[in-house]
């Protein structure tokens, strides 16, 4: 049996983390990406419905080995955490979660391309009757950034982001969040199943030199 990819096993840079800030180039990477904006903790609201859509999507290309149309280049793997891509509009309104625009992303497989995104989706829309329409194939490339693990509620994130800021000062960076290039959190605990005081979120902050 063919050995299956763990990105959080064979990308430890990305994931496997400790709670010190450090630099890193992040390369292309592709994902499943849902955008939208809203209270992440609203239960019935639009960031709920893009997390069950965005693994729907997900697990249809991971079980597509199954069907009658095997990817070319297919792989098996197992499926990557997710991740989000935050922003507000107005930074007086960054308590305010009702204000949040976010990307919610989860990895690709190299071997999906927009064929077989599509080809997955139209499964989905079909066969879950779930409008996918919000789903798109993201390609990004964030370049320089500096990353640090978080451990504790999703709340107390401010502390591990003063460490970042800090790091950014001394090593002649600059934070260089913008419109194109927004706060990235990857979730490496179910808040479902494990405490608050336990979770682990990679916090990642575009940088560019001064």
């Amino acid at each position: 049996m063919a050995d299956v990819l763990d990105y959080k096993k064979e990308y430890k840079d990305f994931y496997s983390l400790k709670t010190q800030p450090m630099l890193i180039e992040i390369p292309e990477i592709h994902f499943v990406a849902i955008e939208g904006k809203g209270d992440p903790n609203d239960k019935d609201g639009e960031y709920a419905k893009a997390i069950e859509l965005l693994y729907a999507i997900q697990y249809t290309i991971k079980m597509s080995k199954m069907g009658d149309h095997i990817p070319e280049g297919y792989f098996d793997y197992v499926v990557p955490p997710l991740e989000g891509l935050w922003w507000v509009d107005n930074k007086d309104n960054i308590k305010n979660k009702s204000q949040y625009i976010w990307n919610s992303i989860i990895r690709l497989p190299e071997f999906v391309n927009d064929k077989i995104f599509k080809r997955a989706c139209d499964t989905v829309k079909q066969k879950k009757n779930l409008n996918t329409e919000k789903a798109k194939y993201l390609k990004t490339k964030e370049g320089l950034c500096v990353q640090c693990m978080h451990l504790g509620p999703f709340d107390e994130e401010p502390k591990t982001m003063k460490l970042i800021d800090s790091y950014i000062e001394e090593n002649n960076l600059l934070n260089d969040i913008n419109k194109k290039r927004w706060h990235h959190e990857i979730y490496l605990s179910d808040p479902r199943k494990v405490e608050p005081s336990k979770l682990k979120t990679v916090l990642r902050i575009p940088v560019k030199k001064i």
